[in-house]
């Protein structure tokens, strides 16, 4: 009876998730951490979105990204949780431990690429690409890497706004209130980065390969 109870619990979580997708979910997190890691942290790239309002309320407030972080990811998943719907949930859990995990194998190897901070706009663009591609692929298997995607594709289920809208929508408010603490001068390569991968994200998530064209004879 436990045997059969267990594996019926197993197949119910195991539900809507192959090892194709996951296989693809891992994909996207390696992408976007490592351009995260090896890019944005290298130069000091802010970020709109929850790590941008995590590090505004740290500023204000003074209360501990420790504290701030999972409060934010957990009432935007909630959020998500309403409208999106638990398989949503359920796919995200694995995406947002797979994007961890590759945070911790990247921190165990120095910086694999040139430090670009002499270079800030060249950063802004590839780290715009990077996490494009990441997030991009991990939004299609139908998760979010952390609140942020979550929050984004809530209000573009609510608003029937593109997801590229929604996205660039969170990270330019979130960018416009850290104006409070943070030179423009700063943000401006944050604004790129949010838009160019704003942009990808919404790309790879709606791509679709050309259909053959049958012969006619």
């Amino acid at each position: 009876m436990i045997k059969k109870w267990f594996q019926v619990s197993v197949d119910k979580v195991a539900e809507g998730l192959s090892w194709r997708k996951i296989a693809w979910i891992l994909l996207g997190a390696a992408i976007c951490s490592f351009g995260i890691h090896n890019i944005h942290q290298q130069v000091g790239i802010t970020e709109g979105g929850v790590i941008g309002m995590m590090l505004l309320i740290e500023h204000w407030l003074g209360l501990s990204p420790a504290i701030i972080t999972p409060v934010l990811d957990i009432s935007c998943y909630l959020l998500a949780f309403k409208y999106l719907g638990g398989q949503f949930i359920k796919v995200s859990i694995v995406s947002t431990c797979s994007v961890s995990l590759f945070y911790k194998v990247w921190e165990q190897f120095p910086p694999m690429l040139p430090d670009l901070s002499s270079y800030p706009l060249v950063a802004a663009v590839l780290g715009g690409v990077f996490v494009g591609v990441g997030v991009g692929i991990i939004v299609r298997q139908g998760g979010s890497s952390g609140g942020d995607d979550a929050l984004a594709l809530t209000i573009s289920r609510l608003t029937h706004w593109r997801l590229s809208r929604a996205y660039m929508f969170t990270d330019y408010v979130v960018l416009g209130l850290s104006l409070t603490y943070i030179p423009l001068s700063r943000l401006v390569f944050s604004v790129i980065t949010v838009t160019i991968s704003s942009f990808l994200i919404d790309r790879v998530q709606n791509f679709q390969l050309p259909r053959r064209r049958e012969k006619t004879w």
